[in-house]
């Protein structure tokens, strides 16, 4: 994930902003930029490569000044050149952003009739044409990136700089994670408590949807609605700061909140500068060559791969099988040296998929690693080795890797789908945008976590629970089950809601409660009459779905959560938020240990 720091301090703000990008460093960068005040104009330095070249740079043509913001950036829209890097600048407005603007294009073509002219590639130059068009409306520097903000769609993290105004800094954020850091007669704006140590350990993690306005005299910080807001100043122990879980009770809790920051981070990381087409920049894997696909990997990962069979199968029309990484090497499956086999594993040393790896070495035709540890074996041996953009995950229970890595395979299915022919240039585009909606949908599933909360206190009481779903969703089952029980020590089992008749429906009774995802449409009608049939047992239904599947079948059932309305392409990446979200509070209502349940590690490296 890229790095946001800003800085509002008594003396020169440049050595301080790269000391603190200095501590960003471990997210991943290939280019970095700073911006200062100048006798009230706005002077930037920017540099492709490592912060050592942003420093020569600095070294060769100071900048001066007391207030200013600066930017690590990992090439997503558009490459890693110097006219890409951040601060973007747009008269008098300079701005830093991670995140995904999902609705730039129309934004940059209203901007370009009214004569501005681009720059760069970036989605972030839109946000700072955008407001610098509200200040040359007569808006001033709050109401501009209020009227800014209301224009943007996605999920997103921005800092703003404005010439003339020496002591202000705006914050926002919409999905990706941002922190404000309180000094004597300073302020501080970063992407995380790691980056905001050197400075200040006294802290504000903004929530969802909240704006900042800060002055050296403090910070002003309004609500989604644009109310004022009250966020606590925490202290945060320096020493754990490399472990700190922010406003968070758990480490689980936070990466599942860092859900719409890391997707949207992968998906620009996939997309072409234009977000018309998928891209691999480590790889040129062709589809066409194949005639099948197979994926293996274990646990949570395996799952992915079934919800990945799905969209391969339906988008680009190849076969596709799924393998447990446990199972398929000791089965000896023949190989017929046209397949493309894919691993998928968060660390990258689970031992029995790095041996399933081994055993079709020079029997297929390509394999191909997704993972989140760019050095780790699966990475090194794979012929090609694909990253989720994860970053670290601390929980045992993994769930922001889980969704990084269906929005990866998600990805390469419609790939998949170009090359085979089978989805032409308006389809593309069509379930990419469905795709670039997902960061900012997950956020919006993640406000659901209070009904699930209340829910999660009858299910801390149950000994056996059932997961349903159909099609993409049965996987989501599967998945939801394995959380439950990882963390609650629960009993629960996933099954397609269409097999239900077909011997688990004995389970049925008044104390076994059974969740149900199903968005509206689709397979819709078939599910609810499944949960027709368990309640006509006497059976709980938990329905997870949206508006429109509410109105029609909430009558009779136990609870009902609301998600939002989603495309079905993207159904299973937004549903996993719920999933998540009740074994998490289902845990914590029993008193499990959360982050590191009982008998599980993180990595699984001996077999």
């Amino acid at each position: 994930m890229c790095g946001i720091i800003g800085v509002l301090g008594k003396s020169e703000a440049s050595p301080s902003i790269i000391e603190t990008l200095r501590r960003l460093e471990y997210r991943g960068y290939d280019s970095a930029g700073i911006a200062t005040l100048d006798c009230g104009a706005i002077t930037s330095r920017r540099a492709v490569g490592k912060l050592s070249e942003l420093e020569a740079v600095v070294k060769a043509r100071p900048v001066s000044g007391t207030i200013g913001i600066g930017h690590t950036r990992w090439a997503t829209h558009g490459s890693a050149t110097e006219n890409n890097a951040h601060p973007h600048i747009a008269g008098p407005v300079a701005v830093v952003h991670n995140g995904i603007i999902e609705n730039f294009r129309e934004l940059r073509d209203e901007l370009t009739a009214k004569g501005a002219n681009f720059s760069s590639e970036t989605d972030t130059e839109v946000v700072a044409r955008l407001c610098a068009y509200f200040i040359s409306e007569g808006k001033n520097a709050k109401d501009a990136v209020a009227s800014t903000l209301a224009r943007l769609t996605g999920a997103f993290a921005l800092a703003f700089l404005f010439e003339g105004e020496d002591d202000l800094l705006i914050a926002a954020r919409r999905g990706s994670p941002l922190a404000i850091g309180h000094g004597d007669g300073e302020m501080f704006i970063g992407s995380d408590a790691m980056a905001l140590a050197p400075v200040t350990n006294r802290i504000t993690y903004l929530e969802e949807g909240d704006c900042a306005v800060l002055t050296r005299a403090g910070a002003d910080i309004f609500d989604a609605l644009g109310n004022p807001a009250d966020r606590a100043i925490r202290v945060v122990n320096v020493d754990q700061i490399m472990v700190d879980k922010g406003e968070h009770r758990h480490f689980m809790l936070k990466e599942i909140h860092e859900q719409p920051s890391v997707t949207a981070f992968a998906l620009s990381h996939y997309l072409n500068p234009e977000r018309t087409a998928i891209n691999l920049p480590e790889s040129d894997i062709d589809f066409s060559q194949f005639d099948r696909i197979v994926l293996v990997a274990c646990g949570t990962a395996h799952y992915a791969c079934a919800v990945a069979k799905y969209w391969f199968e339906k988008i680009a029309r190849i076969p596709v099988e799924i393998d447990v990484a446990s199972e398929f090497r000791y089965r000896e499956p023949p190989m017929n040296g046209r397949e493309c086999v894919m691993f998928i594993s968060q660390s990258g040393e689970t031992a029995d998929t790095l041996a399933a790896l081994r055993y079709v070495q020079g029997k297929v035709a390509s394999i191909v690693a997704i993972v989140n540890v760019a050095e780790s074996s699966i990475s090194r041996e794979a012929d090609f080795s694909l990253l989720i953009m994860a970053g670290p995950e601390i929980s045992v229970a993994s769930t922001k890797a889980f969704t990084c890595q269906l929005t990866v395979l998600a990805c390469l299915a419609i790939l998949a789908g170009r090359q085979h022919g089978t989805v032409d240039q308006s389809e593309e585009k069509r379930l990419i945008d469905a795709l670039m909606s997902a960061p900012r949908l997950i956020g919006e599933a993640i406000n659901s976590s209070a009904d699930l909360n209340i829910a999660s206190r009858e299910l801390a009481k149950a000994q056996d629970i059932l997961f349903l779903g159909r099609g993409s969703l049965f996987p989501l089952a599967m998945e939801g089950a394995l959380k439950l029980k990882e963390l609650s020590y629960i009993h629960a089992e996933g099954f397609p809601s269409g097999e239900l008749k077909h011997g688990p429906i004995a389970l049925v009774d008044d104390s076994v409660p059974v969740i149900v995802f199903t968005p509206s449409g689709g397979l819709f009608e078939k599910t609810v009459s499944n949960m027709e049939e368990v309640m006509a047992r006497g059976g709980k239904i938990l329905l997870i779905t949206d508006e429109d599947g509410a109105a029609t079948a909430s009558s009779g059932v136990w609870h009902t959560v609301l998600m939002p309305k989603v495309d079905p392409f993207i159904a299973p990446i937004v549903y996993a938020v719920p999933a998540q979200l009740l074994a998490y509070h289902t845990a914590v209502e029993k008193g499990t240990d959360v982050d590191q349940p009982r008998n599980l590690a993180k990595s699984v490296t001996v077999e």
